[in-house]
């Protein structure tokens, strides 16, 4: 299997995972630990050094590794798309609306009216559907996976040759 592949479906994967390790221990309707999902950030950064420490040596070039590791990341949003959708369709079908209760015990906690909480959790309401979510972490994937690549690349690239040294 290519090192691109095998990359992006290993991303792909353990965000889903780690996605799904999440749900199963109820962490995500804690507020202290739902910041944990952005382990996933971590996740790619690593998947995405392990991949092009692989493709690097292959002979890319800066600009080779750039459209690999933007590949890997591309792999890797598809499986994170079906299997985010999956989460809150599926298995977790009630995670929109615990996440939604968490969310307005925050915005009470810090001194917020009952009903400035409701305006403001309706506001996010359109956004928070299976679909919306699994394209938002899809695209978020592909966006991260691009700018970790714009600096993995420097350190994992095939290096130009040096130039002759020239004498006087």
């Amino acid at each position: 299997m290519q090192p691109t592949v095998k990359a992006g479906i290993v991303l792909g994967i353990l965000v889903v995972v780690w996605t799904f390790f999440m749900g199963i221990t109820g962490w995500y309707k804690d507020p202290t630990l739902l910041s944990l999902f952005y382990v996933v950030v971590l996740i790619e950064i690593a998947v995405l050094i392990w991949g092009l420490k692989m493709t690097a040596q292959e002979g890319r070039t800066y600009g080779g590794q750039i459209g690999a590791g933007t590949l890997m990341s591309l792999i890797g949003a598809v499986i994170i798309f079906f299997g985010s959708y999956i989460f809150t369709e599926v298995v977790f079908p009630n995670y929109f609306d615990e996440i939604r209760e968490v969310g307005r015990q925050q915005l009470l906690a810090t001194g917020m009216s009952e009903a400035d909480a409701q305006a403001q959790l309706n506001l996010q309401a359109p956004m928070q559907t299976s679909f919306v979510s699994a394209l938002t972490g899809a695209v978020m994937t592909v966006v991260t996976g691009v700018v970790a690549s714009l600096v993995i690349a420097i350190f994992y690239r095939k290096k130009p040759a040096p130039a002759p040294a020239v004498h006087a």
